[in-house]
């Protein structure tokens, strides 16, 4: 029943109506602000200046979270200072960059990375969480399965680089994450994510498409013989990566 005198001469569905948009306009503005707290501002394609400069809309206030290993204030003002061995192919705002000097070092394209702690990942009690075999008591390889060790590790080219020396596993998903691969060359031994290797169990070869055998010396290598950092980790799947489209100057050609 209508109750003039609750709602008198006011509309009430229209007094909801304009709750709701200004909710949800406060809305709006309040994820905006908080999905720019990395990343922003974003600099000019051509002159590097900072666009936009913040105001109401286009910055978050500084938040700190707190964290299992150390607290961090996100944002904090500090930019990118990592130097591209990279130039423009056009002054014109959007277009493409190409490496300068080796390709499969220049951090772009499929072989770009991001800064990332320099700190292994830990499982939830203790320990690290990836770990080769060697440094890992009580894990094994499934016997149904190719045992990588001793094989030998060619590149796209058929040449060798290596032999297995190791298997990284992951103790809390319970999977091969890396091969450990001494080179022929000498030298610290490489990674090589587990995506990206072909076991061959009938010719006892592990193939790498990604690179050339020549090109493995090039690849990152650990600090810790028995650790992988996270940015260890974002590097050495950044150079494998990367050697699908510079590997070879047919990479980066057209496929017709």
């Amino acid at each position: 029943m209508y109750n003039a005198f609750f709602s008198g001469d006011i509309d009430v569905t229209e007094i909801v109506l304009t709750v709701f948009v200004l909710f949800f306009a406060g809305l709006i503005v309040y994820l905006r602000r908080e999905d720019r707290r990395e990343g922003y501002p974003l600099e000019d394609d051509v002159t590097g200046a900072l666009e936009p400069r913040g105001g109401l809309l286009f910055a978050a206030q500084p938040k700190t979270f707190i964290l299992a290993h150390g607290d961090v204030m996100k944002p904090n003002a500090s930019r990118d200072t990592e130097h591209l061995a990279a130039k423009r192919t056009s002054p014109t705002p959007g277009s493409p960059i190409e490496p300068t000097g080796d390709p499969l070092l220049a951090g772009i394209g499929p072989g770009s990375f991001a800064r990332r702690a320099k700190r292994p990942d830990m499982l939830i009690h203790h320990g690290v969480k990836i770990a080769p075999l060697r440094a890992a008591p009580g894990f094994s390889l499934d016997p149904k399965d190719p045992d990588p060790m001793g094989m030998t590790v060619v590149g796209a080219d058929g040449v060798a680089a290596g032999t297995v020396s190791d298997v990284w596993i992951d103790r809390g998903e319970y999977m091969i994450r890396y091969i450990e691969v001494a080179l022929t060359t000498g030298g610290k031994p490489v990674l090589v994510p587990m995506p990206m290797v072909d076991v061959q169990r009938a010719k006892k070869t592990i193939k790498v498409a990604a690179v050339l055998g020549s090109q493995f010396a090039k690849a990152p290598t650990l600090e810790s013989p028995d650790q992988i950092t996270f940015d260890e980790e974002e590097r050495v799947a950044a150079f494998f990566g990367g050697g699908y489209l510079y590997a070879t100057a047919s990479r980066t050609e057209p496929l017709l």
